[in-house]
């Protein structure tokens, strides 16, 4: 039976510390599914095409990375792609409370279900999407914080709406 994770998250901006966790993810599952989430109250900096394109750029080398979107529940979502891990990233022990509590209420509403924590690099530990952004937003080059495919040009061309 192929073991697949899905890994949720609303990457906006998919960083390098989100590839990392996938990268690891991948020794220890078949296929890794992002799960790239649509929250129709949050307001996006990168609307949800523009990040699945640019997670699909970083990941251009494997077949076994797939990016789709999604709205509602994780548990939910599992269930439809057949999935019974989720895969989340730890930085810091505040991470971590939040990130217990998600996974006991998913396992709560579906007991098949099962979250795995991946420890970040120390290198990446201070990296986050709010991070990138705020660097990105004040006119700086946010390159080093982004899987090795992307740079900020591309964020750039996603922000005019222009294709990855």
């Amino acid at each position: 039976m192929e073991k697949i994770a899905v890994f949720p998250g609303s990457f906006d901006p998919f960083t390098v510390g989100h590839e990392e966790i996938v990268r690891r993810g991948l020794r220890l599952f078949d296929r890794i599914i992002i799960a790239v989430g649509v929250n129709p109250v949050k307001k996006e900096f990168l609307d949800t095409e523009s990040r699945i394109r640019l997670i699909k750029k970083a990941f251009v080398d494997t077949d076994r990375v797939q990016v789709e979107p999604y709205s509602g529940l994780t548990v939910d979502f599992c269930r439809q792609v057949n999935a019974h891990i989720i895969i989340r990233g730890l930085r810091t022990a505040a991470d971590f409370e939040y990130e217990r509590a998600v996974g006991q209420a998913n396992r709560a509403m579906d007991d098949r279900i099962e979250t795995v924590f991946v420890l970040t690099s120390t290198k990446h530990t201070f990296i986050s999407s709010t991070i990138v952004r705020n660097i990105y937003m004040n006119g700086g080059d946010v390159s080093k914080f982004l899987p090795e495919r992307l740079t900020t040009a591309d964020l750039k061309e996603c922000e005019k709406g222009h294709a990855v």
